[in-house]
């Protein structure tokens, strides 16, 4: 690999990390996840590249980035609806685009949605560190490009291999594209402290809207709307989870993300399922949403699917 082979950051934008499916049996240590917010978009930027599930790509949180290549390769970037230029001229979005050695990429603020993904055909190549992750946990200071936990910077360059023949030419097929103008649902599934709420509380929570905080951050979203009455404010603290709604002593609800802490000792109303979680990676705050009970079983056949389709993705 050339030294000049990779990405160069002419502008960083607002938050740029590199992210990949995230850290798995680290949490015993006190770490959390991370990975990609918005899953669906991530893979599907890996997927069209043929790209294998779990390649890091680059999560650009409210665009208004710029790179350099240093390499003839292939890009996707998928997610929020920016205007992607190559040297200028506007490009599709979920769709390969073919890139020389000079050419300047840039992607613009988002007209809807908060997160693009950018991927490039053989992946970025990164060092990992626990969990055989690079993903970026600016808290913790985990994965990214330095392996320090910090977003890319203006400088920087983001190895990639030089030596991946290009694929088909390949874009999403329409309706896999989501609407992030259209109302927001989240789908929900029962937890174990369900006893700790009364029916009235649950009442409340599925028959109202829910508005997103400004407080929202990859740790977790705070909402705003009617308060929530626990019997037990606060608990011995536990592990968390992944889309865990907890409640603290205000009734506020918050929705535990990628970056969550490990441990928490607020009571939890539920758990939002990961392909809603997809979509409200995607809100920005002052977004109203509802939640909507599912059984396990179909929370489960939902995440089985997503996950044999995208895992049969490989290098072609």
């Amino acid at each position: 690999m050339s030294s000049h082979a990779g990405f160069h950051v002419t502008k960083p934008g607002f938050f740029t990390l590199l992210q990949d499916a995230g850290r798995r049996g680290v949490m015993h240590m006190g770490l959390t996840s991370g990975g990609a917010m918005d899953r669906h978009a991530w893979a599907w930027a890996n997927r069209l590249l043929g790209n294998r599930y779990g390649t890091p790509a680059l999560e650009i949180t409210f665009g208004g980035a710029a790179f350099t290549s240093g390499l003839n390769t292939q890009i996707v970037v998928t997610g929020a609806e920016v205007q992607l230029t190559v040297n200028g001229k506007p490009k599709p979005l979920w769709t390969t685009i073919r890139v020389n050695a000079g050419d300047s990429v840039s992607l613009s603020a988002p007209r809807a949605g908060v997160r693009s993904y950018f991927a490039v055909r053989g992946g970025f190549i990164v060092n990992t560190d626990l969990g055989n992750s690079c993903a970026t946990v600016v808290r913790e200071g985990t994965g990214g490009l330095h392996s320090n936990g910090q977003p890319l910077g203006q400088g920087d360059l983001i190895p990639c291999s030089d030596a991946t023949p290009p694929a088909a030419n390949r874009k999403i097929p329409s309706q896999w594209i989501p609407d992030y103008h259209e109302p927001l649902t989240l789908n929900v599934i029962s937890c174990a402290q369900v006893d700790r709420f009364s029916e009235a509380v649950f009442e409340t929570f599925f028959d109202n809207i829910y508005t997103l905080s400004p407080q929202a951050d990859r740790m977790g979203a705070r909402l705003t709307g009617p308060a929530l009455e626990v019997a037990d404010r606060t608990l011995i603290s536990e592990g968390t989870s992944l889309g865990a709604i907890q409640v603290p002593a205000d009734g506020q609800p918050i929705i535990l993300l990628n970056d969550r802490q490990t441990i928490g000792g607020y009571p939890k109303l539920g758990a939002v399922t990961p392909r809603s979680l997809d979509a409200l990676a995607q809100r920005p705050p002052g977004t109203q949403l509802r939640f909507r009970e599912i059984p396990l079983p179909e929370a489960q056949q939902e995440e089985r699917q997503f996950l044999a389709f995208f895992r049969t993705a490989g290098s072609v």
